[in-house]
């Protein structure tokens, strides 16, 4: 008996939501085009922050308070992670370093690493990428560095320095912003020295978006180094 009543409420459950769902789609007329925000942004991208990478100028330009957020979110995980897994004294978990594939590999691609994240950063205004998949690629050098040797730990000092200059940036950026255009994040690079419609399209275009997205590399790369160096440790047991 009680399980027929589960079973019929489950079914008048879905009946429901799949009522609402119909009603929701039926609500648009098939064939119109509804996505007025969405052409807006399409429309106006370049002129409004000169970035040819539409995806980037919505994810840090029109919704940057939003992206501010999801590094917040991001940087509260990385404090969890480094929480749990603290003790008082650590070591490397692997005790035999690399074969000599891994380790040669290495030495000579660590660097290649690095540079192609700042390059995915640095150019999220002209091409897919940015911030977040930067930084993560600078993480996985260092990974590389934490599977190859032994005696590698990364420098916690400068890399928390790091991260807490670069989460300044962003809020000192976004406060520049207020005091100029009068709200936050407002793009007063581009506002003020925009180059011309000529310039969309190069390096030096796309307003504070290449700032913010090298502020969020540097910072999601020192962030994601720093959980991968407390996840690959262990306690001391003397």
């Amino acid at each position: 008996m009680v399980s027929v009543l589960k079973r019929s409420l489950a079914i008048i459950t879905l009946l429901i939501i799949g009522y609402w769902i119909a009603q929701a789609f039926a609500g648009v007329p098939f064939g119109q085009d509804k996505m007025l925000v969405g052409q807006y942004y399409l429309n106006n991208v370049k002129a409004q922050t000169g970035a040819v990478n539409a995806v980037t100028a919505v994810v840090v330009n029109y919704r940057g308070f939003d992206t501010l957020g999801e590094v917040t979110v991001l940087f509260i995980a990385s404090t969890g992670v480094g929480a749990l897994l603290w003790k008082r004294k650590k070591e490397r978990t692997a005790r035999t370093e690399g074969s000599i594939v891994l380790t040669t590999g290495t030495r000579y691609l660590f660097p290649f690493v690095l540079i192609f994240g700042a390059y995915i950063f640095i150019h999220g205004h002209l091409t897919p990428g940015g911030g977040f998949p930067g930084g993560a690629t600078i993480a996985t050098g260092f990974l590389l560095l934490y599977m190859a040797f032994i005696v590698y730990e990364i420098p916690h000092k400068g890399f928390e320095v790091a991260e807490g200059l670069v989460g300044m940036g962003y809020v000192i950026v976004g406060l520049i912003g207020l005091m100029i255009g009068g709200y936050f994040l407002f793009d007063w690079i581009w506002q003020t020295w925009q180059l011309g419609t000529n310039n969309i399209g190069r390096l030096l275009s796309g307003g504070f978006i290449p700032v913010i997205y090298t502020i969020i590399g540097l910072k999601v790369g020192t962030e994601l180094s720093g959980i991968i160096d407390n996840m690959i440790k262990e306690e001391v047991r003397e």
